[in-house]
């Protein structure tokens, strides 16, 4: 039975390999300190944080999130460990919110490794803090016991570190607080909650529950993965409560149920597709838009994110799995050689064939259960990728040559594909809700990924504005005739091929801009239109806007940033980027961004606030689960295709028509 602790209270723990779940109704950061027994934190070495966040017998996550996953092994703690300290703190610099006292109380759980709730906490009472100790595992006479804290701080993490003793608390506190917002800027954007009861129900090592899928003890640390991030189910419309295992969630190390028995949704208009009844001892079939919805778009989108989360999760486990297995090896033959008694001779040898052959064992099993989750989810991604509507289908998908200008905006868009190294050829498409809440950045420059890339920077530059034109196009072509207007800065005209495309099709609102002075009329009219209608929506008053104010969404594409541009651009460009998006202008940045390196720091928040994407395979994103290096494929047109001549060609025309009939005079009776 769960203890529910209130503040102060301790419980015992019946076993030292534990999880330690957190649930918050905002990302939050999550770290743990280990201490003597007066409870003090010696060092930074002492800290577990996203910057460092494996220690001796705890893992904590990577990145700030609304829900998480601490992995505990209290058995692998040093001697001098005597106490286990859980901190939360709010993310500082990445606009949530600045104290616990407008969110929802926090909630957390420790467990064991199935689930099972052995202690609760609801941290209550919490008003100006913007950091605060959760609770704390301590070792009391050979046991270890939870105790509910609870003791908040207003100075935020370096005044919490402090009252631990940590000598070095604020420059800790900053490092961690750079390295959350590092994280925060790379992450792809998590998907909005799904309604209670949306039943895609994952592999109990997708989930998490069970980090060694096969049978074995699960490893206390995730092999650098973070321990989830975020819960694989939905976040209950109240943190405080914990979050329940769906029912009809299978066993462990059971396969990816695609019937989804957990299902509560209300029926949406048109019934949504269901599998067709499984053979007796086989998984049921995958279809398309098997997942909660009210259109088939939602559902689509709902299942490739159940997708991209179901393969986070189900290598998470794989990894976990392996390490545990080499770990427990090292173990085994450390205590081999620790022993003059069994360090030589065929007692020893035998015994570490042994441990040998356990590890071979170990991790033939986590790569079976991983072949049959990549292969189940393989077989989704067949049956799901044709199914695709425009917005988030490869360019190379027959829906294209169908295509019509569409009458309404969808959910998302397909920025790219994703994939992890444990299955190359199964990619998730990479959907990004609309309209787009960050700029995009197209990284033209070299990084370690572009190690098989071209050598020539100037393909590298010639790709990410080939790239740009891509999403570009893709934007134009699901907006409805009027609703998008793309503009495009290249000072130099260096680009004039890759945009070729968008002036010849007349989907460009204006020439490209060439020159500083180009520079400057371009963001003198957004930063106008930005201020314009931000006082229009505060002050209640959008029907006074001007009549010349175009009023559509509005794409800014800046190629070969900072070139013509002075510092008042710079500045103009800045504020586009933060205020823009919230009133419908938005940032496509193609740029190297060590061209802008004299502006040094200045411009760091500038990239930060952008999601930045590459024109080349690389692996820099990481999900908001547990915390993966994905590796990034952009959505290119296919060499030879005319599919985007056709797209752009067909959404100018819808758009002259437009123009055309707004311009008529119009009579009345």
């Amino acid at each position: 039975m769960t203890a529910e602790l209130v503040r102060g209270q301790n419980h015992p723990l019946p076993q030292t390999r534990l999880e330690i779940r957190i649930s918050a109704g905002n990302p939050i950061v999550a770290g743990a300190t280990l201490g003597d027994e007066r409870g003090t934190v010696h060092g930074a070495e002492w800290v577990a944080h996203p910057a460092s966040p494996q220690l001796a017998g705890i893992e904590v996550p990577k990145q700030a999130a609304a829900d998480h996953r601490l992995a505990v092994d209290l058995d692998a703690m040093p001697d001098h460990v005597h106490r286990v300290t859980v901190l939360l703190a709010l993310p500082v610099g990445v606009g949530g919110p600045a104290r616990f006292g407008v969110m929802a109380a926090p909630f957390v759980a420790v467990t064991g490794l199935d689930g099972t709730e052995i202690a609760s906490y609801t941290i209550t009472d919490l008003d100006s803090e913007s950091a605060v100790t959760a609770l704390e595992l301590y070792r009391r006479q050979g046991a270890w016991k939870v105790r509910a804290v609870g003791q908040g701080y207003a100075g935020g993490l370096a005044a919490m570190l402090h009252d631990q003793g940590l000598a070095e608390a604020t420059d800790l506190a900053g490092r961690i607080n750079e390295a959350v917002a590092r994280g925060m800027a790379r992450s792809v954007a998590q998907p909005p909650p799904r309604a209670e009861g949306d039943g895609r129900v994952r592999t109990a090592a997708a989930g998490g529950t069970d980090p060694a899928p096969v049978g074995a003890d699960p490893a206390p640390a995730s092999g650098g993965a973070d321990p989830a991030p975020m819960a694989a189910d939905p976040a209950p419309d109240h943190p405080q409560t914990p979050p329940q295992q769906p029912q009809g969630t299978p066993a462990a190390g059971g396969p990816v149920n695609y019937e989804h028995p957990g299902r509560r949704t209300a029926a949406p208009p048109t019934p949504a597709p269901t599998a067709p009844p499984a053979a007796p001892g086989q998984p049921a079939q995958p279809v398309a838009g098997d997942a909660s919805g009210w259109t088939m778009d939602e559902r689509l989108y709902n299942q490739v994110w159940g997708m991209f989360e179901d393969l986070a999760r189900t290598a998470a486990a794989y990894r976990s799995a392996v390490d545990f297995a080499e770990s427990r090896m090292e173990q085994e033959l450390d205590r081999v050689l620790s022993d003059p008694r069994t360090r030589v001779g065929p007692a020893a040898d035998s015994a570490r064939a042994a441990a040998r052959a356990k590890h071979t064992d170990l991790v033939e099993q986590a790569r079976a259960a991983l072949d049959r989750d990549l292969a189940q989810l393989t077989a989704e991604a067949e049956v799901v990728e044709p199914a695709l509507p425009p917005a988030y289908a490869r360019w190379d998908s027959p829906v294209w040559q169908a295509y019509q200008v569409p009458m309404e905006v969808p959910m998302a868009l397909r920025l790219g594909d994703l994939h992890l190294p444990e299955r190359t050829d199964l990619r998730i498409p990479m959907l990004v809700r609309l309209p787009l809440e960050r700029g995009l950045w197209i990284d033209a420059g070299r990084s370690g990924g572009f190690d098989e890339g071209p050598a020539d920077s100037g393909e590298l530059r010639r790709l990410a504005a080939d790239a740009a034109v891509a999403i570009a196009a893709r934007l134009l072509a699901v907006y409805p005739a009027g609703e998008i207007a793309v503009h495009v800065i290249d000072p130099a005209g260096s680009a004039a091929g890759s945009f070729a495309p968008l002036v010849g099709s007349g989907a460009l609102a204006e020439p490209p801009a060439a020159g500083a002075q180009g520079v400057s009329t371009v963001l003198a009219a957004l930063t106008r239109r930005v201020d314009l209608v931000q006082m229009a929506v505060r002050s209640g008053a959008t029907d006074a806007l001007p009549p010349d104010l175009d009023t559509a969404e509005q794409l800014l594409i800046v190629h070969d940033f900072p070139h013509g541009f002075d510092d008042r651009a710079v500045t103009q460009l800045r504020y586009l980027a933060d205020e823009g998006p919230a009133v419908g202008v938005h940032l496509m940045m193609v740029a190297d961004r060590e061209d802008a390196r004299a502006y040094g720091p200045v411009l760091d928040p500038l990239w930060r606030s952008l999601l930045r994407l590459t024109p080349v395979a690389d692996d820099h994103l990481a999900d908001p689960w547990v915390g993966h290096a994905w590796t990034y494929e952009p959505s290119m047109v296919p060499r030879g295709s005319r599919v985007l001549e056709q797209v752009l060609g067909e959404a100018g025309r819808a758009a002259k028509a437009l123009k055309a009939a707004r311009a008529r005079p119009s009579y009345g009776n």
